[in-house]
Formats: C-alpha cells, sequence, structure tokens
C-alpha cells in the first residue's frame, strides 16, 4: 500500500498506569537474566540451605524422632542464632547472584545510546533507576526475607503462640537484615553497571569492592595500629549491623551506630554516581 493511502490516527487503547510503568522494565529486564542456565542453576542452588533449615525446624518438633537417632533435643535450638545464620548464608548467596545479574542492567542501554529511547517518552530518570532495581530488590527478596519469613511462621505454628508472640521480634529483624543487604547490593551493581560498559569488568569490580575491601581494612588496622579500616570493609559494617538486629551477643571493634551511618553513606554515594549517570544525554569535553 503506498504511504499518501495510510491513514494515521493515534493510539486510542487503554493507557498503562503511570505507577506501573516502571515495572515494564522489570519484566522484559527478568526474563532475559532466566535465560542463562548459569544463573537460573544458581538461583535454585539457593534454596539449598532454607530447605535445610525446614528440616532441622521439623527435627526439632520431632522427639519421638530424636530419639531413634538418639540425638538429645536440646542440641536443636530455633532462636535468634538460627535465623541469624540463615540470613548470613543467603546473604553470601545474594552477593553471589548480584555479581553475576547486576552488572548487565544498565550497562547495555548506556553501551547501544538507549536512554535517550527511554526518556523520550513520558519516563522519568527515578522511574528508569526504579524499574531496573525492582529486578534484583525482587530476586534478592526471593531468596533472604520471603524464605526468612516462611521458616519463622512454620517454626511458630509447630512452637504454638507462646513461642510466636516472644519471638516476633525476629521476623522485624529478618525483614530489617535483608531490605539493607538489598538496597547496598542493588544500588552497588547499578552504579558499577552504569559506569563501566563491560559486564565483566563490572562484575570483577563488585567482587573487588567486596574481598579488596576487606584486605584494604585488614592493612589498615595493622599499619596504623587502629580499627577504623573496618570501615572499609563493608561485609564487617553489614555483619555489625546484623548483630545488633538480631540481638547477637559478639565483640566489635566499631559502634553500631557509626557502622549505620558507614552504610547509609555508601548507599549514597553509588546513588549519586547512578544518577549522574543516567540521563538522556552526555556530555563530552
Amino acid at each position: 500500500m503506498a504511504v499518501y493511502r495510510r491513514n494515521y490516527k493515534p493510539y486510542a487503547g487503554v493507557l498503562t498506569a503511570p505507577w506501573s510503568r516502571c515495572f515494564v522494565l522489570f519484566r522484559y529486564s527478568r526474563r532475559r537474566l532466566f535465560r542463562s542456565k548459569f544463573l537460573t542453576g544458581l538461583f535454585v542452588v539457593c534454596f539449598f540451605y532454607p530447605f535445610a533449615c525446614l528440616l532441622i525446624i521439623y527435627l526439632a518438633h520431632s522427639a519421638s524422632f530424636l530419639q531413634e537417632l538418639g540425638v538429645p533435643g536440646q542440641l536443636i535450638s530455633i532462636d535468634n542464632k538460627f535465623f541469624f545464620n540463615l540470613m548470613s548464608v543467603q546473604g553470601v548467596f545474594a552477593f553471589l547472584l548480584t555479581a553475576f545479574a547486576g552488572p548487565g542492567l544498565i550497562s547495555p542501554d548506556l553501551a547501544n545510546g538507549a536512554l535517550p529511547l527511554y526518556f523520550c517518552r513520558p519516563f522519568s530518570r527515578v522511574e528508569y533507576v526504579l524499574g531496573k532495581a525492582s529486578v534484583l530488590a525482587i530476586l534478592l527478596s526471593q531468596i533472604t526475607w520471603v524464605p526468612g519469613l516462611i521458616l519463622f511462621i512454620i517454626q511458630a505454628g509447630l512452637a504454638g503462640p507462646g513461642w510466636a508472640w516472644s519471638h516476633l521480634w525476629i521476623a522485624g529483624s529478618l525483614l530489617i537484615s535483608s531490605l539493607i543487604w538489598i538496597a547496598f547490593l542493588s544500588l552497588l551493581a547499578m552504579a558499577l553497571s552504569a559506569w563501566v560498559k563491560w559486564r565483566i569488568v563490572a562484575g570483577a569490580l563488585l567482587l573487588g569492592v567486596m574481598f579488596f575491601g576487606a584486605g584494604f581494612a585488614q592493612a589498615i588496622n595493622a599499619v596504623l595500629r587502629t580499627q577504623s579500616g573496618h570501615f572499609f570493609n563493608v561485609g564487617y559494617l553489614m555483619v555489625t549491623v546484623w548483630n545488633a538486629i538480631f540481638r547477637v551477643d559478639a565483640m566489635h571493634d566499631i559502634p553500631v551506630a557509626e557502622a549505620w551511618m558507614a552504610l547509609l553513606f555508601y548507599c549514597a554515594i553509588c546513588l549519586g554516581l547512578l544518577m549522574r549517570k543516567v540521563r538522556a544525554y552526555e556530555v563530552i569535553r
């Protein structure tokens, strides 16, 4: 058909709600992530430890089975340390997932010059960042606080309402500790993905931030004979905060309040770097 015979009409269908437009990025980005068999396999492996914890909870309330095995029931204790260990293991898996899934979120759009195509439509920078961040946030939530709360509910159902009311604060600890870790990992991964266009290099830098930061902190503490080097070790800061949240008795070289401030400072830096890079155009001098 010739061009002059075409009748161009504006779109007259139902418009997407403005608050849900950011989830368009989530839907397509998540679909692209699970095309990788390695990432899919790693995601499945992340549920092995929660399943083992489920078996431990069942054994703790099965006195007859423990008697057959000859295991004293006092050896299995479902308390705050149990859920702290759960979060510690799942936190490691969350970091591994972020290292492989996070660097590819924003770098392809920057490398191919796709950001002007996003922002020429009714789509703001905040919506773009939220859409990309929701990929990691939902993915990491599925392996951290979601299985943690499921295990807490199962334990509360088996132990009775008395245990549930006296340990209800553990559910809040699971949620708060997971959200802190997810927020930091998401912002760090997206900031590196925005500033480094090569996915492999961005993933290596994400691993370097954790491992090089821990080594650099130990070097500062040894040379200067101080404990201030721990502020460069994000893992140490996070464990310090988690110990306070789960009320685990442990010795710390830095105060909990300062660990909170350091984590918030790192999150603010990552957010500033991310918003500086995510724009419709870039001025090259």
